[in-house]
């Protein structure tokens, strides 16, 4: 029995002999077998062991997906509302949605129901603004009541689950990941791959609340906290980067759960998680200085599963396809 390409190359991977691993996955690709040039494709997005070529990348998705590759059609759709590796085309994404959608992709079905719910321009941007209440004279902490719905919430929470892992930080001597010093949840980025057109319009939801450009956003992240897991007190802006974060947004995507609430110590504030609420408070003053008042904390969950998303926003556009502990 002739042993699958996908098989052979990744064994040749761990075996160190990506060239090879390369070969048999191009000849394979040229006789029409649509798992190679789906590999292709991921391997030209991840950067290895083909070079990073996101150009390239949605050439190979849109041919394996003419051919049937479901996924192949869900991170094309994705990359096209987006504009990695192209200019960004919502009408083209609703259109490769509601093909998907009309062949009895149950997936693109739910990404077309709950984006005809949500109010949108024809560029995909939402048409208003909600409104945020100012918890500090300053106006540095806002919260935002009902930001999400709870079928937006969940999707969040769907879309993330299967990348969940314990939480962990790139040691700066080792470069190794180690076990995060300070946050004890689970954590998932929801990446350009997955960032879906509903999620797509969520993080532009989230830009227009912070009056900033969606550019700024680094990728949606995901927390899932257990009993007693936390985030203790810290700050979130990061040590040695030109492109600090500017803002944070948080979102509760539950509240069935005890514990777990949010506190700004050096502004007496606690928030109390509510479904669909969104926290949006300043790091950074405008002279770039560390706002040494915004540190705060995630209580421990008591009982129960918190689950919160959170978008750091930068100071300039930051590319998603790098890590949040990127210098640039």
């Amino acid at each position: 029995m002739q042993k699958d390409p996908i098989a052979v190359a990744q064994s040749l991977l761990a075996t160190g002999r990506p060239a090879d691993a390369i070969a048999v996955i191009a000849s394979a690709a040229a006789g029409g077998y649509v798992p190679a040039i789906f590999q292709q494709a991921l391997w030209s997005l991840a950067g290895t062991p083909l070079p990073r070529n996101l150009t390239h990348a949605r050439m190979l998705l849109h041919e394996a997906a003419e051919h049937g590759h479901r996924e192949a059609r869900l991170i094309e759709i994705a990359l096209v509302a987006n504009g990695s590796g192209a200019a960004p085309d919502w009408p083209k994404a609703l259109y490769l949605l509601d093909r998907s959608a009309s062949k009895g992709d149950g997936n693109a079905r739910q990404v077309l129901l709950l984006l005809n719910s949500m109010l949108l321009d024809s560029g995909g941007a939402p048409v208003a603004s909600p409104l945020a209440e100012d918890l500090t004279a300053q106006g540095t902490i806002r919260r935002v009541s009902g930001f999400l719905t709870a079928a937006e919430c969940a999707h969040i929470a769907r879309s993330a689950t299967d990348l969940l892992a314990p939480a962990v930080v790139v040691d700066p001597r080792t470069k190794r990941s180690v076990p995060h010093p300070i946050r004890t949840s689970d954590a998932a980025v929801i990446g350009p791959v997955r960032e879906d057109p509903v999620i797509l319009a969520i993080n532009r939801r989230i830009a227009s609340v912070s009056n900033t450009d969606v550019r700024q956003g680094e990728a949606l992240t995901v927390l899932r906290y257990s009993p007693g897991q936390q985030y203790r007190m810290h700050l979130d802006t990061l040590p040695h980067v030109v492109n600090q974060r500017l803002k944070t947004v948080l979102i509760y995507l539950n509240e069935n759960f005890e514990g777990g609430e949010t506190i700004f110590p050096d502004h007496n504030v606690v928030i109390r998680p509510i479904c669909g609420d969104a926290v949006i408070f300043s790091n950074i003053s405008a002279d770039g200085s560390v706002i040494s008042t915004a540190r705060h904390a995630g209580l421990p969950v008591r009982q129960g599963v918190k689950w919160l998303a959170t978008r750091w926003i930068r100071v300039k556009p930051f590319d998603t396809w790098k890590g949040p502990e990127s210098t640039e």
